[in-house]
């Protein structure tokens, strides 16, 4: 019974971590406080046993992220997974530019998610109508951000430290941040750092946890 924190790799969905955690410890009751997509690596906090309980008093906890913006072109997933809108314009950044940006959205908001995302619209998932072309209208969502600061800018990706409000999509900040700057852009890379306070100096990789 606790808390498990995994850092999860790349490429790996959540519930294939949950899956391979329930194999190492031979039970099923495990839950999670939020799920990461495979693109992202980092925090994924795990309750076994009778913490599961816990899950509900975490709803609402702040997360911080690490994330890298790829400016050039968008995608229709808004991050590196999905098809190129239009060719890679590949633009010169400058960080007054972008720090500007990140400045002016901190603090609460409506954000629209992406249409690539798991929002129900009529029982259906958001995505499921995305990956068959059909046209997805979806509602604002209010989310808070309390830290959004450009770390560096390489090339075409810029780096920014994100902290945020519970369901707040890093993928659209990086896709409306393309839009302001008109070039397009998209979520190339991101780790969590944080899940209230849960981070990832406490992280354990899978690996690590099998040889335990």
């Amino acid at each position: 019974d606790g808390a498990l924190v995994i850092d999860k790799p790349q490429g790996k969905t959540s519930h294939d971590v949950v899956d391979a955690v329930r194999h190492l410890v031979g039970f099923r009751q495990i839950g999670h406080l939020g799920t990461l997509d495979p693109l992202a690596t980092g925090v994924l906090v795990l309750l076994l046993g009778k913490a599961t309980r816990l899950v509900q008093f975490y709803n609402g906890r702040r997360k911080r992220y690490d994330a890298g913006f790829r400016f050039g072109f968008a995608t229709d997933t808004y991050d590196s997974d999905g098809e190129a809108q239009g060719s890679d314009a590949a633009p010169a950044l400058e960080a007054a530019t972008l720090e500007q940006f990140a400045a002016e959205r901190v603090g609460r908001f409506a954000q629209m998610p992406p249409a690539f995302s798991a929002q129900k619209i009529k029982g259906l998932r958001a995505y499921e109508l995305a990956r068959k072309k059909q046209v997805v209208v979806l509602n604002g969502v209010a989310v808070e951000l309390f830290e959004y600061r450009l770390k560096e800018i390489k090339g075409s990706i810029a780096r920014f430290t994100i902290e945020c409000s519970s369901g707040t999509y890093i993928r659209s900040l990086a896709h409306e941040m393309g839009q302001k700057l008109g070039c397009g852009a998209h979520l190339a890379e991101i780790t969590r750092t944080a899940v209230g306070e849960f981070s990832l100096d406490q992280a354990v990789k899978l690996e690590e946890l099998a040889e335990a």
